[in-house]
């Protein structure tokens, strides 16, 4: 599944996984790489699936920052 706009605006995408552990690893990686970009997606967690929510919230819209980050995102999830 690709990155869709929701009905927020926002770009979303839903990463599914084995069990809770790998959602948990993969929510971490997210953060971790959030925080050396210093761009902070919105992450649900669930129990076999995480939700990512992106938007520049200076600018109230997405913009080639959030593009970048869902692609850098989805290279995590390869992993």
């Amino acid at each position: 599944m690709s990155w869709q706009e929701d009905e927020q605006g926002h770009l979303k995408k839903n990463f599914a996984f084995k069990n809770y552990r790998q959602s948990f690893a993969f929510t971490s990686q997210i953060a971790l790489l959030a925080e050396k970009k210093n761009h902070h997606p919105q992450i649900i967690l669930d129990y076999k699936q995480v939700t990512v929510r992106l938007i520049s919230h200076d600018v109230g819209r997405v913009t080639e920052r959030d593009k970048d980050m869902a692609n850098l995102i989805d290279k995590l999830s390869i992993v």
